[in-house]
């Protein structure tokens, strides 16, 4: 059955065209870039690494998995929870001055960043878990729909501050209402129809894209629970809207069992970005405080060297009791630098040393009709 799935995973597939057709020529490269390093390995990500670690915080230049490794991630992932709301710092108290900075430090350095959104609900004011009804507020006619521009409004006066020295807008992915097809944030699958999120989903890409003209991003999907390829696509927003697919995953009860999850749905993932023409990635995982040893190599790296993914991602090393990454001296540390020695992962210095030769881009799909509808209106109803 291995060799099955690696065989499917082989098998190149036509790059769809990018949400943005306006999009800044180095989210273009992002953009291929991320196809391109598909191709020689699984990228290794990391949520805040240079933020904070077990035992530190903000201290420039450190870094959990390079203290144990010797390189730093290939992707970094960052939180714009509480933007929203005009604060100084985010949900995980990360300053957005230094997050400014981490990100351009990231993409000066050859590496790559991605961002979710842990925003509260723009109906009640409470946090992203308030679970009571928004999305129809949201929306054009809603109560809420002020409100939500206006967070907007500084969601896209912040992406349009990530320049790096020499001006250059600095391109990221940008993963909005993640986990979606759970019901514990307010955008959840018990929380709206099927049609009002993919609508809440293409309001605010036309509202960045049109209405903010910012065009510094690609935007990623990522669900939670699924069973199969129509579970997955459910609540689609359509092929002009997406760039990066995903899904989240950690392991909670025995390795087998995540074993057995990872790969139903990384076959799941790998059939939909073929026909789609997405680029693929395990945008979430880990086992908090990592207790088994050989974890790295023995659990996750035997089911992700048969798939062709761009990044896999683990969440943050918040506090001592709830980490995602090894530190110094913990248990599977040494399995940990076995992962990043691995030829199927690909760590900050390997990336970047893949260089972006100046080769014709892959061929996309045409676009569709629907980016006739976002010429024609920044608010396009949303496709059935």
């Amino acid at each position: 059955m291995k060799h099955i799935f690696f065989a499917l995973l082989l098998t190149p597939f036509i790059l769809h065209a990018q949400s943005d057709p306006q999009a800044t020529p180095a989210a273009k490269q992002l953009h291929q870039r991320l196809y391109k390093l598909m191709q020689r390995g699984i990228m290794f990500g990391h949520q805040d690494d240079m933020a904070y670690g077990v035992g530190w915080k903000y201290e420039h230049g450190r870094s959990d998995v390079r203290s144990v490794c010797g390189d730093g991630p290939a992707v970094y992932g960052w939180d714009l929870g509480h933007l929203e709301l005009g604060r100084s710092h985010n949900l995980d108290s990360v300053p957005f001055d230094s997050l400014r900075s981490y990100i351009r430090a990231v993409y000066e350095s050859g590496g790559i960043n991605t961002l979710s959104w842990h925003g509260n609900n723009p109906a009640t004011g409470g946090s992203a878990w308030d679970t009571s009804l928004a999305v129809t507020a949201v929306l054009p006619g809603g109560g809420s729909n002020a409100t939500y521009n206006a967070w907007l409004d500084k969601l896209a006066d912040f992406m349009l501050s990530l320049k790096a020295g020499d001006g250059t807008l600095i391109p990221v992915i940008f993963r909005p209402f993640h986990e979606h097809t759970g019901s514990w944030f307010w955008w959840g699958q018990h929380q709206c129809t099927s049609m009002e999120f993919r609508t809440l989903w293409q309001y605010t890409v036309n509202y960045l894209q049109i209405q903010k003209h910012v065009h510094n991003l690609l935007f990623a999907y990522s669900a939670a629970d699924f069973n199969n390829e129509k579970d997955y696509l459910e609540r689609w927003p359509g092929d002009d809207f997406v760039d990066v697919i995903g899904f989240d995953l950690y392991q909670q009860g025995s390795a087998a069992n995540y074993q057995r999850l990872l790969q139903e749905r990384l076959h799941v993932l790998q059939e939909v970005a073929a026909a789609h023409g997405m680029i693929p990635a395990l945008t979430e995982t880990g086992l908090e405080r990592i207790p088994q040893a050989t974890w790295w190599t023995q659990t996750l790296l035997p089911i992700l060297q048969h798939y062709k993914l761009s990044y896999v991602l683990v969440w943050r090393n918040g506090h001592p009791d709830h980490y995602y990454a090894p530190y110094p001296g913990q248990a599977s540390a040494e399995d940990f630098k076995k992962f990043h020695a691995n030829e199927h992962t690909l760590f900050l210095e390997e990336a970047k040393s893949i260089k972006d030769k100046a080769e014709s881009p892959q061929p996309v799909l045409k676009e569709a009709e629907s980016k006739k509808l976002k010429a024609e209106s920044p608010h396009p109803k949303a496709k059935s």
